[in-house]
């Protein structure tokens, strides 16, 4: 899987920010159709106005595995899943509500990604293999103690990202971890980082050119690829790396 070109996919959380912004682009590159996701289907009817029946609206609540197994069986033609859907709660670690924000962004962002990942990968198998894009964070790999639970949430989620990335490439289908720093969202307005905010678009012209050049890492915008820079050695020889090879 190279191309978004003449492909169907599927975003999660696909009715604003950066979801929004990746069906967008999608259709934009060639993309054949996008099935939008989202907990409120009404919500989707901007993109359906605006797309006609290249957008296809699915219900889906990364809380409700239910949805997510009823999306699957809708959606059994998807070549590139990707799972955008997450959420922010503004919690310090000292926090009286730190230990149920974590509960409940480890519910939505570690647990619905392996659910997503549990219910769209024997599709992707028979559909040629395709590909899986999680959209993790630079919290990922730098905790921020204004939103520690996320990023402890966005960790957990990066690290299952990083076995699936093994576990799918026996079936050919890739696995893309991606990374953005202060994106212009409603998440990143209550994260109190919308003056330092980048366009939501670089995102997912940021997968197009991942998808294109194979790289499983994608740093889309100016802090994510500061710590790319930073990061890079780790990522090639450690977590890129086979190191269960005898």
């Amino acid at each position: 899987m190279n191309s978004v070109k003449d492909r169907v996919a599927l975003v999660t959380g696909a009715n604003r920010g950066i979801g929004k912004s990746i069906v967008e682009e999608f259709l934009r590159v060639g993309a054949r159709k996008v099935y939008a996701g989202a907990r409120d289907v009404k919500s989707l009817d901007p993109l359906v106005s605006a797309h006609g029946d290249r957008v296809v609206p699915l219900l889906m609540d990364l809380n409700r595995p239910e949805t997510i197994a009823a999306a699957a069986e809708n959606a059994d033609d998807v070549e590139i899943v990707v799972n955008n859907a997450g959420m922010l709660n503004v919690e310090r670690p000292l926090s009286a509500n730190a230990i149920s924000a974590l509960q409940a962004e480890m519910d939505v962002n570690v647990y619905g990604l392996m659910r997503v990942a549990q219910a769209f990968a024997p599709i992707l198998k028979s559909n040629g293999g395709g590909a899986l894009v999680q959209l993790n964070s630079v919290a990922s790999m730098k905790s921020f103690a204004g939103f520690a639970t996320y990023s402890a949430s966005k960790a957990a989620s990066y690290s299952i990202t990083q076995s699936l990335r093994d576990v799918l490439k026996e079936q050919g289908t890739r696995m893309l971890s991606v990374h953005p720093g202060p994106i212009a969202t409603d998440m990143a307005q209550s994260a109190g980082l919308d003056e330092i905010a980048e366009p939501a678009v670089l995102v997912p012209q940021a997968i197009v050119a991942a998808l294109a050049s194979g790289a499983f890492h994608v740093f889309p915008d100016s802090m994510a690829k500061q710590i790319a820079e930073a990061y890079q050695s780790f990522a090639t020889n450690i977590v890129e790396a086979d190191l269960m090879e005898a």
